[in-house]
């Protein structure tokens, strides 16, 4: 069947018949123009306020800043000015903000009308932001008398005065008697605010500066009786045009040619149907298979200048790595991976033997072109030249194209991590007593302090954890897992950081928090802490609570500590009861809020090492930063 005819049909009928139905004004009297030279062009709908009003619509009248020449806009009439960041006339968006940097203190004086621009995105809760772009969220404003750290909540630092109040937003579906706040809060007020996400968690935002709105044109007054679509010529900067609707191939029966009409099994309709379906159809695979040919292209290419960064970091410290191996010596090694050991993230693990003795080893195979190959070159950089008791030894490697292993040797008792979480179902097990975990908490320290102190160049490891703690066959402790690892020199007090890194819970307060204090070695002495105190809670007898809620662990030990009561842990005898303490005491020393109040991991050993009658009970790390006692920690 031939459609040739109709599809020439309606190249002709189609442009008689769509025809604009509102005329456009003159673009001579509308140019485009800029308050600055970096500001964002202004045409239709925004408009100048000396422009004639055919040139945009009033609610989107903006001006120049004359001091600044900032691009300037009312959100309403009682909003004053915001600075106009960027529009987007292509995705219909425009960002404002605020310049003395505090939305909270403007929003709540003004209602939004939302009646041409409104909110690219409304959320219930952080965890419903899918993206970093602006997000708008119902929060309820708390005035606290004492610092607080509540889920579901940021502080809002531009209205906080530090020593005297902290002002909390919290998520609006929360009331004050559900919080767990006594009477040193109470609520300001309540209305949306602008929220992104924060990069250590993914269910936690903070508060945006940037309020992010977008607009529809058949929103405005003069598409309200378009039966069509509305559109708005940007490049012409011309006003909108209602376009009539695309008639359907019924309303034209009679324009074709009667050969077609004599097929009565096949309507125009289905033809129609037919010729849109297959060009979709080519348009889309055609569409998809460019997508997926330059997506492979731009991979290859960054996979070609990480590999080519990596050979330049194995080449200038030839003389500091470890032996390296073929992709296809790491096949044989494992035995064409044949039995793994664990999978994480990174990748996964296997069982292996090295070729020349033999000897078993633990084989960590990288994810394909897995990130931009720093993790990897950080962990032949750092761990290759270390050599320490307490500290995992990479034996060799592999870097082959996007294809990258590591070899370590293989630790028969798994990791200090997989101990923690298997007590819970096996609490008859014997494998471990508090002499024995006082000894493995002891090698780490040493580790650690190895790491800090031993090297010619002191190494930050950001990634203390029970996971990352091996255990041999005799139980002695081995630091692993140097992906993170930064290296400094030990005269360097303050440590620069682009972003956080670590795992949450065991993450210093300063690393994502600069208020707290700089970030340096005593990040890791934290880190311990936190990992010495998960292993006392490993050794609980029964599970802790309180009416119905979990007691957060470490308080509860500072509290019992404190009021000299019996910690509820499994204990054979004194010497185990004198063990858990002089842990508990050592840990809560490192978890101290401020750096400065942390000791170094030289004196961390010498307070695990000594007797326990020399330890002193730490300051409380959990009061709030206006009760912090001023305190001296153990000498370094």
């Amino acid at each position: 069947m031939n459609i040739l005819p109709l599809l020439f049909l309606l190249v002709i009928v189609f442009p008689s018949i769509v025809k604009p139905i509102s005329k456009a004004a003159d673009d001579h009297d509308c140019p485009v123009q800029r308050c600055g030279h970096d500001g964002p062009d202004i045409k239709f709908p925004f408009r100048l306020q000396h422009y004639p009003r055919h040139c945009g619509h009033p609610e989107f009248e903006v001006s120049c800043s004359s001091f600044s020449n900032k691009t300037m806009m009312k959100l309403s009439s009682s909003s004053g000015f915001f600075l106009i960041q960027t529009i987007d006339y292509e995705r219909q968006q425009f960002r404002v903000y605020d310049e003395d940097d505090c939305l909270p203190r403007r929003l709540p004086n003004f209602t939004l009308s939302f009646s041409l621009f409104k909110p690219a995105n409304v959320i219930k809760d952080c965890c419903s932001i899918y993206n970093y772009e602006q997000n708008l969220m119902y929060m309820t404003l708390l005035n606290c008398t004492q610092a607080q750290d509540l889920m579901h909540s940021f502080p809002i630092s531009c209205l906080s005065v530090p020593g005297h109040y902290q002002i909390l937003a919290v998520n609006g579906d929360f009331t004050l008697n559900e919080l767990p706040v006594g009477s040193e809060c109470y609520t300001l007020s309540e209305f949306f605010l602008p929220v992104q996400k924060t990069l250590e968690d993914p269910c936690g935002c903070e508060l945006d500066n940037r309020l992010f709105l977008e607009w529809n044109p058949s929103d405005f007054p003069e598409c309200q009786n378009c039966s069509g679509r509305c559109y708005i010529n940007y490049s012409s900067n011309q006003v909108l045009k209602c376009y009539p609707p695309i008639p359907s191939p019924r309303s034209i029966p009679s324009l074709i040619p009667s050969p077609i009409q004599k097929h009565k099994g096949l309507s125009t309709r289905f033809i129609v149907m037919g010729v849109s379906v297959c060009g979709f159809v080519v348009l889309s695979t055609t569409a998809v298979a460019i997508f997926y040919h330059l997506k492979q292209s731009i991979k290859r290419k960054e996979e070609k200048e990480n590999q080519r960064k990596i050979e330049k970091f194995l080449d200038d410290h030839k003389s500091h790595v470890p032996t390296r191996y073929s992709y296809a010596d790491i096949k044989k090694m494992t035995n064409g991976f044949k039995k793994k050991l664990g999978e994480g993230g990174f990748g996964s693990v296997f069982s292996g033997k090295l070729p020349t003795n033999g000897v078993p080893v633990a084989i960590k195979v990288l994810k394909d072109s897995e990130g931009n190959g720093d993790d990897f070159v950080n962990e032949v950089g750092t761990i290759g030249r270390i050599h320490h008791v307490n500290v995992v030894r990479l034996l060799g490697f592999s870097a082959e194209g996007g294809k990258r292993a590591l070899i370590y040797e293989l630790m028969p008792n798994s990791s200090l991590g997989k101990f923690i979480t298997s007590r819970g179902s096996n609490k008859s097990s014997s494998s471990f007593n508090w002499e024995k975990l006082c000894n493995i908490i002891t090698g780490i320290a040493k580790g650690i302090e190895y790491l800090h102190q031993g090297c010619d160049q002191r190494i930050l490891h950001f990634d203390i954890k029970p996971h990352n703690i091996l255990l041999d066959h005799a139980f002695n402790p081995k630091i692993s897992d140097f992906g993170m690892a930064k290296l400094c020199s030990k005269e360097d007090s303050v440590i620069s950081m682009t972003a956080a890194r670590g795992t949450t819970g065991y993450i210093a307060p300063e690393v994502f928090n600069g208020n707290f204090g700089t970030v340096s070695y005593k990040s890791d002495v934290y880190s311990f802490g936190m990992l010495v105190l998960e292993v006392i809670g490993a050794m609980k007898e029964t599970a802790v609570t309180s009416s119905d809620n979990e007691v957060y662990f470490p308080e509860l030990i500072y509290e019992c500590l404190i009021q000299g009561e019996e910690l509820d842990l499994e204990l054979a005898d004194d010497g185990d009861a004198q063990i858990a303490k002089r842990l508990a005491i050592v840990a809560l020393w490192c978890i101290q809020w401020y750096p400065v109040s942390r000791p170094s991991m030289k004196a961390v050993v010498r307070m695990l090492e000594g007797p326990s009658e020399s330890l002193i009970m730490p300051p409380n790390p959990f009061a709030s930063t206006t009760q912090m006692e001023q305190t001296t920690t153990p000498s370094s």
